[in-house]
């Protein structure tokens, strides 16, 4: 995505077994992409991403600038600084200090440009918890809030030395954690390429099974239709008031939050597919059908599996020993349709 337009600039699609495994599945994905911009002439000057490590490693080699999303990069620390406050020696003053850690991620990250003041922009976090507001580090020698602010009134100040300070200075100024503040993005997020991903959901859902070809096609229309309404306006009222609706996320534990409401959506993108397919592809489908036949398809997932002959599976459906060793049960039991009462009996045999 072209986060400066918020548009798809190309997507591929991987399957797991060309690549041997999931787990590989998205720095190919990453790899293609970019020698397809590369074919195309198009110079990629940085990417921001989450970090995963295959990423991390293959950007270095391509010798490509990487900035990692703030957003995973506050939900990975909110995590760990949650499970910290159900620790019983944990000091309950920390529980209240957790939104205001999330915002000095951001402000961290937004507030400067350059990844050294960024870092000690972070790590000035920990003398802010003790109430103290004067840092030993030259790039950011002091708060830049007013003392006493309004944010802080209601928060109790955590103790110098005590074991709940020494836990959060540990998670805070980790080695990976500073490295990571490092190349926070300062600018562009992947918040849109989440949007993108929710809405090919809406084309391909997971409960449904598509071919390859079908899960390209339908990538492809989820593709136009991000870009035919990624510039989507705010709905407003009557009277010209901005529309907003309220949404209790998942993620936010049943605390509320405001979203803005968008214009409906458009569907030109439909209308020249169908003038394509009446105008061109009824004509002559040669030239499409061509161009279909030089997609390279692999195999279906299931072909790595062997498939075993029908009867076996279905006498072992009936027995836990083997097929050549299943028993015969011979049940009597009486023949109630013999006129002349209930004394006659018939024999039925039943695989165990």
């Amino acid at each position: 995505m072209n986060l400066g337009s918020n548009t798809i600039l190309d997507f591929q699609l991987v399957q797991s077994n060309e690549v041997g495994g999931s787990y590989h599945m998205e720095k190919e994905g990453l790899k293609r992409c970019l020698d397809h911009l590369e074919s195309k002439d198009l110079a990629v000057e940085y990417i921001v991403t989450d970090r995963h490590p295959q990423i991390q490693k293959y950007l270095r080699e391509r010798n490509i600038e990487q900035f990692y999303d703030v957003w995973h990069f506050e939900k990975g620390l909110s995590k760990k600084l949650l499970k910290l406050t159900q620790n019983k020696d944990c000091d309950t003053k920390l529980k209240r200090w957790l939104r205001s850690i999330k915002n000095h991620v951001y402000w961290s990250a937004t507030s400067t440009t350059s990844g050294p003041e960024k870092v000690a922009r972070w790590t000035s976090l920990v003398n802010h918890l003790q109430n103290v507001h004067v840092h030993d580090d030259p790039l950011f020698p002091k708060c830049t809030h007013l003392v006493g602010a309004a944010s802080d009134a209601n928060k109790p100040y955590l103790k110098g030395g005590s074991i709940t300070l020494a836990r959060v200075e540990t998670i805070l100024t980790n080695k990976r954690v500073l490295k990571d503040v490092l190349k926070l993005s300062h600018h562009y997020q992947t918040s849109s390429l989440e949007s993108f991903h929710n809405l090919i959901l809406r084309f391909t859902p997971k409960n449904v099974v598509f071919p390859f070809i079908g899960m390209l096609c339908r990538s492809c229309l989820a593709a136009m239709h991000h870009n035919e309404n990624a510039g989507r306006d705010q709905a407003t009222t009557a009277a010209g008031k901005l529309v907003f609706k309220l949404a209790y996320p998942k993620s936010k534990r049943g605390e509320c939050t405001v979203k803005s409401v968008k214009n409906d959506p458009t569907y030109i993108y439909v209308d020249e597919l169908t003038k394509l397919v009446f105008h061109k592809v009824f004509l002559d489908p040669t030239p499409f059908v061509d161009e279909l036949k030089r997609i390279h398809v692999p195999e279906d997932l299931s072909t790595q599996f062997d498939r075993p002959p029908k009867e076996e599976m279905i006498v072992s459906r009936f027995s836990r020993f083997p097929p050549k060793e299943v028993e015969i049960l011979h049940i009597v039991q009486p023949d109630l349709e013999t006129p002349g009462g209930s004394g006659a009996q018939h024999t039925t045999e039943s695989p165990l």
